[in-house]
């Protein structure tokens, strides 16, 4: 896993990339139904945590992390129209 600093995100792409657009649009959306999930997407994918970085920093177990994330890619993948690794 590639790891970027967000304040070299600019230099790097200039152009806002329709897939990260369309991310943070589902991810707002997935926020509303289900909040809790959408917190793990935030630390795994833009944070780069662990699940169980993840389960300590929201105080709960790596088993509820690994099922939100789950279920989270799911989702997001079936908004997006995407099938993908994690």
């Amino acid at each position: 896993m590639v790891k970027i600093n967000v304040e070299d995100a600019p230099v790097l792409s200039p152009e806002p990339d329709a897939f990260v657009l369309a991310l943070d649009d589902a991810l707002t959306g997935f926020a509303q139904l289900a909040p809790r999930q959408a917190k793990v997407v935030e630390l795994r994918y833009f944070g780069g945590l662990s699940e169980e970085e993840v389960a300590e920093v929201m105080q709960t177990s790596a088993r509820i992390v690994r099922r939100d994330w789950q279920f989270a890619k799911a989702w997001l993948q079936q908004e997006l129209g995407t099938t993908g690794a994690e």
